[in-house]
């Protein structure tokens, strides 16, 4: 398969999700894993954070990029004095090629962030219903737990990706992924298909950020109007410097995932906004990619892990569901997905879904497609096609 790409925009013990922490939570255990024996050291380096908050919303465009912007058509002028915000969409609607994405600094700011929509794929009883025969019954439904506080130890790898699409800002979630290129030096983010890309009537979006461990310490709506930026985005905010999703996902990709949710997936590469380190060496953990496509069969438990956004959920908190995977596929002629049960709602989009292999917790799928009545969600299976996704934008653009 040919990946299609769009150029857009501490490591310590605490980060445990990445290592025997998912474990412990994946075999249901109550005991968390790991801590700085320092407090002090434990704290999150919170200055990328807070200048992105005293940023003044300039577009920054180096050169290349300005180059870029120009073969688009677009008046580099005019896009730095606000023309970014314009979205001609009969254009954008037709054009599903590269799409650059400057870094508009100081643009995600908090509120923006929690004004932020999510990017849901429901589907319908009728969809539902189209790969019987090929899907396992639905499963009993799962009451979504939430994640133990701060994030930055329970689950340092997970946060938020948040972007711009021709309705507004919007938000999905995501997975700090290790880099096998670049060991211990990972810009990699792993996210659905959908948070980066429209599918066959749309096009890329824009100003993609990802934002490790967002809501650190689980604040309520009211304690973040007055929380400084570090509780907010403790490790600061990462944009997309590139993108890739699947071409199946880009020509089938629909509102309800039709011929393109089984393979609903993508990879980020971001950069900071401020600093030189690498996001895993920032965040203190990433997770390998599982790309054996296991069945549903060999998978005894899978985990998923995401920013729920729809009611009941606000979006500020961060929840998983552990179940059993079962099959489930929108058509006997696509390949079948995993399927948990889990009341998780939109917002949580693109979050990973994790598996012990080999006594270590691994990334085995994402959150892609559920239903209306939010009591199960699916995703897909990750193999060839996946692989040769990351390991192009590893190789390409791993090392920058």
């Amino acid at each position: 398969m040919r990946s299609t790409r769009t150029p857009a925009t501490r490591r310590g013990q605490r980060a445990v999700l990445g290592s025997a922490g998912l474990v412990t939570a994946l075999t249901l255990t109550a005991t968390a894993c790991g801590g700085s024996a320092d407090p002090a050291s434990d704290k999150p380096d919170a200055t990328s954070s807070r200048a992105a908050a005293d940023a003044g919303g300039k577009v920054r465009i180096p050169a290349d990029l300005a180059g870029r912007l120009k073969e688009h058509g677009i008046d580099v002028d005019r896009w730095k004095d606000g023309g970014w915000k314009n979205w001609d969409k009969d254009k954008w609607l037709r054009d599903a090629k590269d799409f650059v994405n400057p870094v508009i600094e100081g643009l995600w700011k908090p509120e923006r962030m929690r004004s932020a929509e999510e990017a849901d794929k429901t589907v319908t009883t009728k969809d539902a219903s189209a790969g019987q025969g090929v899907s396992d019954p639905a499963p009993t439904p799962v009451r979504a737990q939430a994640e133990k506080t701060p994030y930055h130890r329970n689950a340092a790898p997970v946060g938020k990706v948040f972007f711009d699409s021709p309705d507004g800002p919007a938000v999905c979630s995501g997975t700090v992924v290790k880099d096998v290129n670049h060991p211990g030096k990972s810009n990699l983010v792993w996210t659905a298909g959908h948070c980066v890309h429209a599918g066959g009537n749309g096009g890329w979006y824009r100003n993609i950020v990802f934002v490790p461990a967002y809501n650190d310490l689980g604040k309520s709506e009211a304690e973040l109007s007055n929380a400084n930026p570090p509780e907010i985005a403790p490790y600061g905010n990462w944009s997309a410097n590139w993108v890739s999703t699947s071409n199946q996902w880009i020509q089938g990709g629909s509102e309800t995932g039709g011929d393109g949710a089984a393979y609903d997936y993508a990879v980020l590469h971001v950069k900071p906004e401020r600093g030189a380190k690498s996001l895993e060496e920032t965040v203190g953990a990433a997770l390998d990619v599982d790309f054996s496509a296991p069945s549903a069969a060999e998978a005894a438990e899978m985990g998923a892990w995401g920013y729920p956004a729809a009611p009941p959920y606000n979006g500020l908190d961060m929840f998983k569901c552990i179940d059993a995977p079962g099959r489930f596929s929108l058509s006997p002629s696509l390949p079948t997905m995993y399927r948990i049960g889990c009341s998780m709602t939109g917002g949580s989009s693109g979050g990973g879904w994790f598996r012990v292999l080999n006594g270590k917790s691994v990334l085995v799928s994402n959150t892609s497609i559920g239903p209306a009545d939010n009591t199960w969600l699916a995703g897909p299976q990750l193999g060839r096609d996946a692989e040769a996704l990351y390991q192009e934008m590893s190789k390409t653009y791993g090392g920058q």
